[in-house]
């Protein structure tokens, strides 16, 4: 009787570690890929207050078609630092600014991508590209 107890109590033991080990792996994992997306928005942020800089000059030198990628790099830039924060925090709220800050980075990089000879406005429109694909792969990837 005592050696089915004890091997009772060392089954339920094993149960109880395994299912213990794979909910602590689970928020690992779910953690990583919240903090990839975190550094992919604050990336893209950095990228897009740069391009809105390089906007302003060219608007000085008299190229007014910048104005409009000039508003949508700084906008976008203020969408992905708020996305970054979020996801740096694993917020229940992260969902919804991973939409809005694909949105917002699809109409950056699409209004930038109409400068291809600009180096600096082609780069703000690949970050951007590449944030947005990041933020639509999230729920793939915390919703198991």
């Amino acid at each position: 009787m005592l050696r089915t107890l004890c091997l009772m109590a060392a089954v339920l033991t094993v149960a109880v570690t395994a299912s213990v080990t794979n909910v602590a792996c689970a928020q690992e994992e779910h953690a990583k890929h919240f903090t990839k997306c975190a550094k992919v928005c604050a990336d893209c942020q950095l990228q897009c207050d740069s391009c809105f800089k390089h906007c302003l000059t060219l608007l000085v030198d008299g190229k007014k078609e910048h104005a409009g990628t000039a508003q949508l790099c700084i906008d976008c830039a203020e969408c992905c630092k708020s996305c970054a924060t979020l996801c740096a925090r694993q917020s229940p709220l992260a969902r919804h600014m991973q939409d809005c800050c694909a949105k917002c980075c699809d109409e950056c990089a699409a209004a930038c991508e109409k400068f291809p000879d600009d180096k600096h406005m082609k780069d703000c429109a690949k970050t951007c590209r590449e944030c947005a694909k990041e933020c639509r792969e999230m729920p793939k990837h915390v919703n198991k």
